[in-house]
């Protein structure tokens, strides 16, 4: 048995396609005619867009955003520039050059802590295949004409060969590398085929031909196994059939406990299509839409007429539902090339966030210009990121009256019962969330940076990862003092970050009195199967022991018992 990365849920039983792509090997060369070299690259940019515009053809709706944002890579005009200028000056190859270039542009991307940018390397090293492939006459590998159902197996599958699979014949995948908010990963789930990723070298241990049953939930990968497992995997596909029939009764029903106690479950998204999703899988609102993704894949910053279609849509989508609109939480490690925002040694203590927001003035003004055009379409409630003080949210709310006077004077509508507020992610807004409290209408939780800053670990750093748990009795003491003061004070507290998606988690937030859970729209159902079959007043009484306790690893021994 093999275990890796379950990135799309679902079971798999078939026979394995071992997807070998040609080793492109590229010699530098010195050329003596330099404009040449840069039509034979410029020929192969636009082949290469020709290509992925012929996929997009075929693609759904998710697919071609990110396919977009492919073509947005080969319009990079960093990107075209950079290879140009090697051509130019060292007198390369075209190829020796651009393998140059994307050598620089994916190391950039893969030093970024966010583990979403550095899923960014990705797509450029996809991107750099295809116009290398091209550049050498080589062929390109056709998912389109698979003989047979097959389990693809690959080093890696890559958002434009995710595009080109034909359901019917692509029972799941399983790869040697890869994470689960890579693009391709995004795409299996949108597509419902189960996937594995970061095998590590399964490649080689897998021959086309074998016969392979996997579990997309667990990770889990088994090569030719003898009949009584496959017998026992036929089982577990039929149950999970059965389950999702089941889970999908609870679609448009309301989140309640054993004993009455009601929560809201809403869904996170980066863009409109997320919140179709969300609609599929019953989410009771949005918890958080991250507008990062607007201003990322493009060579601009987005218009306020870009920003506020795509609010509206979103709010329209949703209806009479909240939708949680976090302003734009950008810098330090995710970067906007046209912005030029300084490097920085502590990209996640650094200029970011509402940082920048409160500095670059125009750029937040047009998109709460956005928000509050949109927000006559919906139940808008707007959020602001990374707030570690006071004076950062009365500064923050002065300029959306600003916006708001500015509105009137143009004679332009807006909703009068707006909801502003923060994002508790940093220890010292957690410590003071009783004087933030009076000042904002919500809170929402972000575990994911909280328990990065509460414990001082780089999460992705392999030799002190392993003390980044949002067990930590630190992390959840805090969690436990910001809904305590919210309630105090008379507002609402939810969680976006990873933990609210935690089954494990989810009893002990529960018994905390946490108002909203915002998760990933595939986990809603079952976290309202989940929640409904606990008891609030159990899980508060169960809170009152976890706190109690001295480590991380007692408290999840507890959990895993006790719950």
């Amino acid at each position: 048995m093999f275990k890796g990365i379950g990135a799309s849920s679902g079971i798999a039983i078939g026979k394995a396609l071992v997807l070998k792509k040609e080793e492109l090997v590229v010699r530098s060369i010195v050329i003596d005619n330099i404009e040449e070299e840069k039509s034979k690259f410029q020929r192969a940019l636009n082949l290469s867009k020709e290509q992925i515009e012929s996929i997009k053809m075929k693609a759904t709706e998710e697919q071609k955003s990110i396919l977009d944002a492919h073509i947005m890579i080969l319009e990079d005009p960093e990107l075209i520039s950079c290879v140009e200028e090697k051509i130019s000056s060292k007198k390369l190859n075209a190829e020796a050059a651009l393998e140059d270039a994307l050598k620089n542009f994916i190391a950039i991307f893969e030093s970024m802590d966010d583990e979403y940018m550095r899923e960014r390397a990705a797509d450029i090293r996809d991107v750099g295949q295809r116009m290398m492939t091209n550049l050498l006459g080589k062929e390109m590998l056709n998912l389109t004409e698979l003989k047979e159902p097959v389990i693809i197996v690959a080093h890696d599958i890559t958002p434009s060969d995710t595009a080109q699979m034909d359901k019917s014949k692509v029972l799941g995948f399983i790869t040697d590398i890869g994470g689960r908010t890579s693009h391709s990963a995004i795409m299996a789930r949108s597509m419902e085929i189960p996937a594995v990723v970061g095998l590590g070298s399964i490649t080689e241990k897998v021959k086309t031909g074998d016969f392979i049953v996997f579990d997309g939930n667990e990770g889990t990968v088994i090569i030719n196994p003898e009949a009584a497992v496959i017998t026992s995997y036929e089982k577990s596909k039929e149950r999970e059939t059965l389950e999702k029939r089941e889970l999908m009764k609870l679609v448009n029903r309301a989140t309640v406990s054993k004993d009455e106690k009601v929560v809201e479950l809403g869904a996170n998204i980066g863009n409109p299509m997320d919140a179709e999703k969300a609609n599929e899988n019953g989410a009771e609102g949005i918890g958080l839409y991250r507008t990062e993704f607007l201003y990322m894949d493009r060579k601009t910053l987005p218009t306020e007429e870009e920003q506020f279609q795509a609010y509206r849509k979103v709010l329209e989508i949703m209806g009479k539902r909240p939708v949680v609109i976090r302003t734009l939480d950008i810098g330090g490690d995710k970067e906007l090339p046209y912005m030029n925002l300084p490097k920085e040694m502590n990209p996640f203590l650094g200029y970011r966030a509402i940082r920048i927001c409160l500095k670059e003035k125009d750029i937040f003004k047009t998109q709460l210009r956005a928000l509050l055009r949109a927000s006559v379409y919906g139940n808008l409630k707007i959020m602001y990121p990374m707030i570690s003080s006071l004076e950062e949210i009365r500064e923050a709310n002065a300029m959306l009256e600003e916006v708001k006077r500015e509105l009137e004077k143009e004679a332009i509508n807006y909703a009068s019962d707006i909801e502003v507020g923060i994002m508790i992610e940093i220890p010292a807004a957690a410590i003071i969330s009783d004087l933030l409290a009076k000042e904002v209408d919500f809170f929402s939780i972000g575990t994911n940076d909280l328990v990065q800053y509460t414990t001082a670990v780089d999460r992705m750093n392999e030799k002190v990862s392993y003390l980044y748990n949002p067990f930590n009795p630190a992390v959840l003491r805090l969690i436990k003092l910001i809904i305590d003061n919210g309630h105090k004070a008379g507002i609402w507290v939810g969680m976006c970050g990873e933990a609210a998606g935690d089954k494990r988690l989810i009893p002990i937030l529960l018994g905390m009195g946490l108002d909203e859970f915002s998760m990933s729209a595939g986990s809603i159902l079952s976290a309202r199967n989940q929640i409904q079959n606990l008891s609030y007043d159990k899980m508060k009484q169960a809170v009152d022991q976890v706190l109690a306790m001295n480590t991380a690893e007692v408290i999840e021994a507890f959990i895993e018992q006790y719950i």
